[in-house]
């Protein structure tokens, strides 16, 4: 009796989340936020809940986190990611001053109306991320920096990053250096629709320079970095591996870090429900 009431309890919970899937699907929609010199293309499960802010990789785009949007829409939250400026659908006006990423995020927020979000970057997202928390302390409720180098300009990190570079002239594709081996191996066709989102987001304008960042990144910085914040690495990422992630957290001193193994530069694309999980886990915490 009491078996069939927990296989009873378990359907009805899938039940529940197939249906909140389904509804992020139907309120799902794509906009454009217009914040000094550019327009911001987004994409918003909609909602009331708490907002949950997603920063894409290199590589990608908003597109990218289409395992995040759901389960994360499942639980409540309203989830929301952006092209940053000179990736994807984004546009921006030639000539005009490109300002800061964290500085596009924080307009961004404001078209929005957004106070204060959970933020996730990812790799060079993730970049973004610590700049926006170390400028806009205030408009953050948890941080998650998931496979990111942090770019820091400290010795120490130049050192590492010097060690970890490729032979000079070596070029290579560069889902060989995102996606871990083991899953190139285990998801042909992971891998295939991770390229496509990749190829497209290459046809991009890309901006002329890199945005600056609007706070100084090194390791005493990081030291002053107050809200809760969760370190994901992968165990197999040749760009930031962890090593590198224990370094960070040495510094972010609220930081929790998971390290996934056998996982690449992509953490939240090879082992969604894991990364889903673990970042479900944390905001809950706080």
């Amino acid at each position: 009796m009491l078996h069939s009431v927990a296989n009873m309890k378990v359907a009805i919970e899938l039940c529940l989340l197939l249906c909140l899937s389904s509804l992020c699907h139907a309120q799902m929609r794509e906009g454009t936020a217009a914040v000094p010199g550019a327009r911001l293309h987004y994409r918003d499960s909609g909602g009331d809940g708490v907002p949950v802010v997603l920063l894409h990789a290199f590589g990608g785009t908003s597109e990218s986190f289409e395992n995040q949007f759901p389960t994360l829409a499942a639980k409540g939250y309203r989830v929301i990611a952006y092209d940053r400026r000179g990736f994807g659908q984004t546009t921006f006006d030639a000539g005009a001053d490109p300002g800061t990423q964290a500085g596009d995020l924080a307009a961004f927020l404001d078209v929005l109306g957004l106070d204060r979000v959970h933020l996730i970057g990812t790799a060079t997202g993730g970049i973004v991320a610590l700049d926006f928390a170390l400028s806009y302390p205030s408009r953050l409720r948890t941080l998650v920096i998931a496979n990111s180098v942090g770019s820091l300009s400290d010795p120490e990190i130049a050192a590492i990053r010097r060690r970890l570079a490729l032979p000079q002239g070596l070029r290579i594709p560069m889902e060989f250096m995102e996606l871990s081996p083991a899953y190139r191996a285990a998801n042909p066709e992971g891998t295939k629709h991770w390229i496509e989102i990749k190829d497209r987001n290459s046809t991009a304008a890309h901006l002329p320079a890199p945005q600056p960042f609007r706070s100084s990144l090194t390791l005493a910085s990081l030291e002053t970095i107050q809200v809760p914040t969760l370190l994901i690495g992968g165990g197999a990422d040749m760009t930031a591996p962890a090593p590198l992630q224990e370094l960070l957290a040495a510094h972010l001193r609220t930081a929790k870090l998971t390290i996934l193994p056998d996982v690449g530069h992509s953490a939240y694309w090879e082992e969604p429900d894991k990364f889903n999980n673990a970042v479900l886990a944390f905001i809950k915490e706080h």
